[in-house]
């Protein structure tokens, strides 16, 4: 990750518009700041939400809130609790998420 020319500033999450983005089951609901390249977001993961597809964008990952299981492609599996991160390159290892309860994320990439 390379950050360059961007200001300082502050992000006030709670007055940007979530986008809506369903799942094959339930909801994630984005918050994103784009600063270049760098994309920042604030998602939150509904109860019963499963990822309709693997991902291949590298990620630095916080769960803020809840639990999220995150599977990869090759059938290993982890679990995130509250306070934990994960950290995956670009066209790495494709992975998808689920949550039981429902997730917060804090998510750069």
């Amino acid at each position: 990750m390379d950050i360059n020319n961007i200001p300082f500033g502050t992000t006030d999450w709670s007055k940007i518009t979530p986008t809506e983005h369903k799942g094959e089951s339930g909801t994630a609901y984005w918050r994103t700041c784009q600063f270049g390249t760098l994309r920042v977001r604030m998602v939150e993961y509904s109860p019963g939400y499963l990822a309709d597809h693997w991902c291949s964008k590298g990620h630095i990952l916080l769960c803020l809130e809840g639990e999220l299981h995150t599977e990869l492609q090759d059938g290993r599996r982890f679990v995130l609790k509250q306070g934990m991160s994960y950290q995956v390159a670009d066209n790495a290892e494709p992975h998808r998420s689920y949550t039981k309860e429902g997730a917060k994320l804090f998510v750069v990439d």
